[in-house]
């Protein structure tokens, strides 16, 4: 298999957005205007047969319009990430693509935690989505599954054939909470012939991983995959405290089975279903300066004459012990703080329905249940993010506990007409979601900083904000909150082809959306509450999109699409304040373009992007233990007033310059513009917010060779690929920046030595992430400037193994 990374231009009004089609020479190819397809059809870039010498670029199928189309022809801005550039990369978790490897997808962690990711496309990225009762503006599909919550999206990836990111909105046919774009993931099916792939591999920092897959032979019509991954990693920041877990540590087990059953001709059922057990703990987060406002220090004796707080004006002394790390990532931390790893536990069952009516028509239905539960242990912080007082609490212990179950259903019609093919189709998705949060203190100073003792975790006496520990029966809850949404849908969209003029595509479509949503905030600061909210809105996005194959090389479009996230409201504020949803417009033209006998392959493209509601989120945490509220953590979110601007470029260059060599480069230019907007925590003073984990400028290249060994079936395979992004904002209302990053990765591969046995194949690697070790922060906080100083995460080390794969 080969790397295929793609990207499908669409350029919005005015401003050009360049997509690159990076696409290996054995790329299969399918025509434009196929007839309805099967659900889950096989894109020719993921099996990795090599084409003849002197064919060039290849075509790429798609799925992004429910049926199978050519990459190159259809008008939607796409990246396609296959099996081998997945391996390349050696990529076990979404987390793994926060190096930028597609520049106009981001992702990050949300705080400092594996166990949740925020995820964004083309300036669309939420601050905070980690809650009971709002969505994130990034719709995330398994499978043609839309997932409901962020936690969990960390889990270990099964057999993954390829990784859509489809750029802009998607409302037409993925629906709310789509309107940055849609991600994709889709596994392997079953085959119905008999075959394994058994891998292992260890690495740096105590790393392994294995996974098993296995298709078995055809019986009775029922064909039947089994899946199993496991990875681990020790933790690269070494916590002091025995016994006690470091931090970046991950430990990831997972199942998957599927069976594919063809009763009949033209009709086919498949049954779904995996589990999968994440336990991690979060990234280190340190004090990276202290006092860069240059406030008087307090001496200890004018603490004590002011009553043990701090006298106005002046900032606390810091504790000998606590190391400032400046621009150098800590191996191991300074205080030893008691640190557990938190566990995510996913499940998901699915039943899909295919059924070929005739030639020219498909029905097809998506029934799913899935279900996430997260326990959260973040105690990333120590003294990092605490101010300094004698005899003081410190070491803010963040404790979470969210169930979620969903439930969705799906009815398809796929078809063509005499000049004209058409999807259409209903949707309905309910899910519930709750949760407890607490947040003691773990670490307690002595009188001159000089050292500290662990407090008990089990709270001594009656459970207060100021006595709690984090054993269960001791947390003080700071809120509990549960949350309940309906959505129902139905959409359809066409694409006319006029009789005497197939060079020209008009596609029109519209979704029409049906929002609910309920819950309630019942426990505030440890007592009980009764704060309710409601959400219920009307929704039609169109979309409507003009093609022209200029030539049968070079196809030109333009496109106008709308999009909405839906309304909810902030559990971590003290009312379980709403707000309402947000809109985009966007406008955008693109070029897709094989040139030279399709030895290369640039695709561009433009958009704007208008988006009215924005939801900016407002946080606060206390800080300061002698506050009666210390450690608490309050958000509100408000709407933005006006219009935000985003505007972007995309462009995407593939070239095949000869046999065996394929390279490309990716480049993504991202504006965003947010009006001032009224910050609640300043007695609603307009304030500048940012858009967060969003680079102005972002660009990767790779380079793929693979040279056959004389007199062998074995191949020597070699891949480098490197990613590049601006400093970004993290925080929605801190104009705070993190470093520019640079990553690069890099892979040996002797793949397909032939075995004993028909068909038996061997593939030894060496792979290594991040392989120059660069060192870089990518989310950055000055919120405790004036009190203490920046904290900061930084990326993870460069990690190298090697790993084998047995194909039978």
């Amino acid at each position: 298999m080969m790397m295929v990374m793609v990207s499908r231009a669409r350029l919005l009004g005015g401003v050009a957005l360049g997509l690159l089609a990076t696409t290996p020479a054995w790329a299969g190819t399918a025509p434009a205007g196929a007839p309805a397809a099967s659900a889950d059809p096989v894109a020719p870039a993921a099996t990795g047969e090599a084409p003849p010498e002197g064919e060039g670029l290849g075509e790429i199928v798609v799925t992004a319009t429910k049926r199978e189309t050519s990459l190159q022809k259809t008008p939607i801005a796409i990246s396609v990430l296959g099996a081998e550039a997945l391996k390349d990369r050696h990529v076990q978790s979404l987390l793994d693509l926060a190096d930028g490897t597609v520049p106009s997808l981001r992702v990050a962690t949300f705080e400092a935690r594996q166990s949740a990711l925020t995820i964004g496309i083309r300036g669309i990225v939420p601050f905070d989505q980690n809650q009971t009762a709002r969505d994130t503006g990034v719709g995330v599909y398994i499978d043609g599954v839309y997932i409901g919550r962020s936690q969990g999206l960390n889990s270990a990836l099964f057999d993954i054939q390829r990784v859509e990111v489809l750029r802009g909105p998607q409302g037409t046919l993925f629906g709310r909470n789509t309107e940055g774009g849609a991600l994709s993931l889709v596994t392997a099916q079953p085959t119905g012939k008999f075959g394994a792939t058994l891998t292992g591999g260890i690495g740096n920092y105590g790393a392994y991983n294995s996974a098993v897959h296995l298709n078995l032979p055809e019986y009775h019509n029922i064909s039947i995959k089994l899946d199993g991954v496991l990875q681990h990693q020790n933790a690269f920041v070494t916590n002091p405290l025995p016994g006690s877990a470091g931090w970046g540590y991950f430990n990831r087990i997972g199942g998957h089975a599927a069976a594919l059953w063809k009763p009949v001709d033209g009709v086919s059922v498949e049954l779904s279903y995996d589990q999968a057990k994440d336990q991690n703990t979060p990234f280190y987060s340190q004090l990276v300066n202290y006092n860069p406002a240059g406030l008087p220090v307090a001496t200890l004796a004018q603490i004590a004459g002011n009553g043990g707080k701090l006298p106005s004006g002046t900032i606390a002394p810091l504790s000998p012990l606590v190391v400032v790390s400046g621009d150098d990532r800590m191996k191991r931390a300074d205080i030893g703080v008691p640190q557990q790893l938190s566990v995510d536990q996913t499940h998901g069952f699915s039943t899909k329905l295919n059924y070929q009516i005739t030639p020219d028509l498909e029905l097809r239905s998506i029934t799913a249940w899935r279900g996430v539960t997260t326990d959260q242990w973040d105690n990333s912080g120590g003294a990092h993010r605490t101010v300094f007082l004698p005899n003081s609490k410190f070491s803010r212990y963040s404790l979470s506990f969210m169930q979620q179950h969903q439930f969705s259903q799906e009815f398809q019609a796929v078809g063509n007409l005499p000049q004209f093919d058409y999807v259409a189709g209903l949707y309905y998705f309910t899910e519930n979601a709750r949760e407890t949060a607490a947040t003691p203190s773990t670490n307690q100073w002595n009188a001159d900083g000089t050292g500290y003792t662990i407090l008990s975790q089990v709270a001594l006496g009656t459970i207060t904000s100021n006595n709690q520990g984090w054993a269960p029966g001791s947390f003080f809850f700071q809120r509990g909150s549960v949350a309940r949404a309906y959505s129902y849908a139905a959409f359809a969209q066409g694409t006319y082809t006029p009789a005497g003029f197939d060079a020209f595509h008009l596609t029109f479509g519209g979704r029409y959306t049906r929002d609910k949503r309920n819950g309630t905030l019942y426990l505030v600061q440890g007592k009980a509450a009764n704060f309710p909210f409601t959400f219920d809105t009307n929704r039609f996005d169109p979309m409507v999109t003009a093609a022209f194959d200029a030539t049968d090389a070079i196809h030109l479009y333009a496109k106008y699409s709308t999009g909405y996230r839906a309304g909810g409201a902030n559990d971590r504020s003290q009312t379980f304040a709403a707000f309402g949803p947000e809109t985009v417009k966007s406008y955008e033209i693109g070029s897709k373009m094989d040139l030279f006998d399709k030895r290369v392959r640039l695709n561009l493209a433009g958009y704007i992007m208008d988006r009215t509601g924005t939801q900016i989120d407002f946080d606060n945490v206390d800080t300061n233990p002698s506050s009666p509220t210390y450690n608490l953590h309050t958000e509100e979110t408000r709407n933005a007033p006006g219009t935000s601007k985003i505007r972007g470029i995309e462009a995407d260059l593939t070239a095949n310059p000869v046999d065996g060599l394929t390279v490309g480069a990716s480049y993504a230019y991202t504006y965003t513009n947010i009006p001032l907007t009224p910050n609640p925590f300043l007695n609603n003073t307009p304030t500048q917010v940012f858009v967060v984990f969003t680079p102005r400028n972002a660009a990767s290249a790779y380079a793929d060779y693979e040279r056959p060994l004389a007199g062998s079936d074995a191949k020597l395979r070699f891949h480098l690929d490197g990613n590049y992004a601006d400093p970004v904002y993290s925080f929605q209302n801190e104009a705070t920046r993190t470093d520019r990053s640079f990553v690069m990765n890099g892979r040996i591969a002797l793949a397909d030595i032939p075995l004993t046995g028909a068909g038996t194949t061997m593939t030894v690697s060496l792979w290594s992430r991040n392989l120059l070790d660069t060192s870089f922060i990518y989310r950055r906080s000055a919120a405790n400037a004036r009190t203490l100083g920046d904290y900061a995460n930084f990326n993870p080390p460069r990690t190298v193994g090697v790993e084998a794969s047995v194909r039978f």
